[in-house]
């Protein structure tokens, strides 16, 4: 576990020493709040974890981590106002806390964050300029074409989760320079794994306690927000099933990297397991 804590505390660090040098102050407090007021930072990790994995150097990714996490609360900064859910990650949410215009603010500033860290990157910068036309679109489609069966909502969750976890593991591949095939394949992995982090994620929604959740459940029922409980007729127990299939085509797609195995990679799997049996 201190092996994973320490990776952790780096993105932690690099996120405090980012938002902390913002100007002004106000919209520094504001970035400050979204982003550091805790999280899993489990796409930062894939990010470092799948750099070690493929022989790079971690201190190379730490940036590019910074960025993918930047990105995903820029995201959830936007999910909280259409949702109207007042919290987030156990705290009140940034449009709670600040008002709707300073939060799409933050928003906007979480993602110019993350794009000049990844400016110094070409490589880089495609690989979040194309995860985030899939987010976007994925945004678009829960909106106006809702979901109607077990296919469309896979193909909705892949954009709207396993996207950016596709963007955080290629990002990880790229700073340790690794060949496409391998790009590639560690991105069908933690694509995977995102997909089966949403499927968890609605069925935690649908059966948690909210005090151990650390923010309000029955949310997707609340706001008619397609969860897979919703668009099909699944059972929860069901419904984990599909999200461990995901994470056994994760695994496999890890495996086809052709890469020595290394405690990153080991670390990499055990994701793909965890995910599924999470509680928050």
């Amino acid at each position: 576990m201190e092996y994973l804590e320490r990776r952790v505390a780096m993105v932690n660090d690099r996120l405090t020493e980012v938002t902390e040098a913002v100007e002004p102050d106000r919209l520094a407090e504001e970035l400050g709040h979204v982003a550091l007021a805790g999280g899993k930072r489990v796409r930062p990790t894939v990010t470092l974890l799948t750099c070690e994995a493929a022989g790079g150097d971690t201190e190379d990714a730490v940036d590019f981590a910074v960025g993918v996490e930047l990105v995903h609360n820029a995201s959830l900064v936007v999910d909280d106002i259409i949702d109207r859910s007042a919290v987030r990650r156990g705290t009140p949410s940034a449009w709670a806390e600040f008002g709707y215009g300073p939060a799409i603010i933050a928003s906007d500033g979480l993602l110019g964050e993350a794009f000049a860290l990844f400016s110094s990157d070409e490589r880089a910068m495609q690989v979040v300029a194309e995860s985030m036309v899939e987010l976007g679109e994925g945004e678009a489609t829960e909106l106006v074409a809702r979901p109607t069966n077990e296919a469309e909502y896979m193909e909705l969750a892949r954009r709207k989760t396993g996207a950016l976890f596709r963007a955080a593991a290629e990002l990880g591949a790229v700073a340790a320079d690794a060949d496409p095939f391998a790009v590639e394949s560690f991105g069908e992995y933690a694509e995977r794994v995102g997909v089966a982090f949403q499927i968890r994620d609605d069925v935690l929604d649908a059966v948690a306690d909210p005090a151990e959740l650390g923010k309000p459940t029955g949310q997707d029922e609340a706001v008619d927000r397609p969860s897979l409980l919703q668009v099909t007729d699944l059972t929860p127990e069901e419904a984990n099933q599909r999200a461990h299939d995901q994470a056994d085509m994760a695994l496999e797609a890890l495996e086809t990297t052709g890469l020595d195995d290394s405690d990153a990679r080991g670390y990499l799997r055990d994701l793909a397991e965890f995910v599924v049996v999470r509680e928050r």
